[in-house]
């Protein structure tokens, strides 16, 4: 080949590098602080060290979870533990994660929780599991396991956990690579990397994308996840969105579709905490890209949107929790495209969850703070 040939080719090529590592580092659009803010906070629940879950019964009573094991049932700002719990697995990261209520709960009393386990009695760790029970008052009965990850691990990183419910009587819950990046996401005999949708009862749905799949775990609905620690339903769509942790960089949002693969560890805009590369590729056939993702790393948690006139100007924003920076993300979204980013409570300590009340209020869970309510001051 001519050497001049040569040259322009290997220019192209590294110019293309230069483009992929220059579009993966860009963050679009920059994030604001505001230097006045038109809301304050209050804590409403105090004494928590990592709230996980959060779920409302009613405007002044709910349901935190704490990862170290405990249900705490709150109602007019008073912690209560909840007693007849299952068998708490507490690792690293796992341990007591999400609560959240049954949709027909005023009438059933049904809540459902995902915790770390050990149900099979070995010495091998423990995996992410899905339980439901019936609540009255500050008692737990008829405790059920609904779905138990395997193989046990026990590696401390990655477990999930959210849940969510669609319109359709289904229940999605997540749960993380378990550390396990090179076997688990893309392996569909294998849990880990996945979201998964079963009915209410803990049945697997009929149109479930793998059912009847020689080799495959049948509950999945879709793969190619790290670690997905925030769930949300569109309020208008009725689709289910996620945010999954990257490694170094490439923190994403995705929305979750039947059947799909997410790509995780084949392709990301992260790298090794190291600093090496985990892939040169940022895309490849049959991967979903994210709907957006972040670099730096923020450590997303729990998400939310606004649907209600409580704050001005901040109804139907994405609301996303950031463990690393210590903010909550408001992220203003037109035309299916992330258009402005704000930090809101700069600094108010690691945010693990953000929910919606049923008074329209955005509440948070703010480690070693505990729940915080956000209220406009204008």
């Amino acid at each position: 080949m001519h050497r001049f040939m040569k040259k322009n080719i290997l220019t192209l090529v590294f110019s293309f590098f230069i483009l992929q590592v220059g579009c993966a580092q860009e963050n679009t659009p920059i994030i604001e602080t505001p230097e006045t803010t038109n809301y304050t906070y209050e804590i409403v629940v105090d004494g928590l060290e990592i709230p996980w879950g959060m779920a409302f019964i009613s405007s002044n009573e709910l349901l935190v979870t704490e990862k170290s094991g405990i249900l705490y049932h709150i109602k007019e700002g008073v912690k209560s533990e909840v007693s007849g719990l299952p068998d708490i697995y507490v690792r690293g990261q796992g341990g007591l994660l999400d609560v959240a209520l049954h949709p027909d709960f005023s009438k059933n009393k049904i809540i459902y929780m995902t915790l770390g386990a050990n149900t099979e009695g070995d010495d091998q760790g423990g995996n992410t599991s899905l339980y439901c029970g019936t609540l009255n008052g500050t008692q737990l009965s008829d405790v059920k396991l609904l779905y138990k990850a395997e193989p046990n691990s026990k590696k401390g990183q990655h477990w999930g956990s959210r849940i969510v419910f669609d319109q359709k009587g289904h229940l999605y819950f997540s749960i993380g690579d378990r550390g396990n990046r090179d076997v688990n996401p893309q392996d569909l005999s294998r849990d880990g990397g996945k979201v998964y949708r079963l009915n209410l009862d803990g049945s697997i749905p009929e149109d479930n994308p793998f059912v009847n799949k020689t080799g495959t775990k049948e509950a999945v609905f879709s793969y190619g996840h790290r670690n997905p620690q925030g769930m949300t339903v569109h309020p208008k769509t009725g689709e289910v969105w996620e945010n999954e942790h990257g490694p170094k960089g490439g923190d994403e949002i995705n929305i979750i579709k039947k059947g799909t693969n997410y790509g995780w560890p084949k392709i990301t805009y992260g790298i090794n905490y190291s600093g090496t590369p985990i892939t040169d590729k940022t895309a490849a056939p049959n991967m979903e890209q994210p709907f957006y993702y972040w670099v730096p790393s923020i450590g997303p948690s729990g998400m939310a949107f606004s649907t209600s006139n409580v704050y001005k100007g901040w109804k139907n924003n994405l609301f996303v929790g950031s463990l690393k920076f210590e903010y909550l993300e408001r992220l203003v979204i037109k035309k299916n495209k992330v258009v402005k980013r704000e930090k809101i409570l700069d600094k108010i300590g690691r945010v693990r969850n953000v929910v919606e009340g049923p008074d329209g209020y955005l509440y948070l869970g703010v480690e070693g703070k505990g729940i915080v309510k956000i209220v406009p001051t204008s």
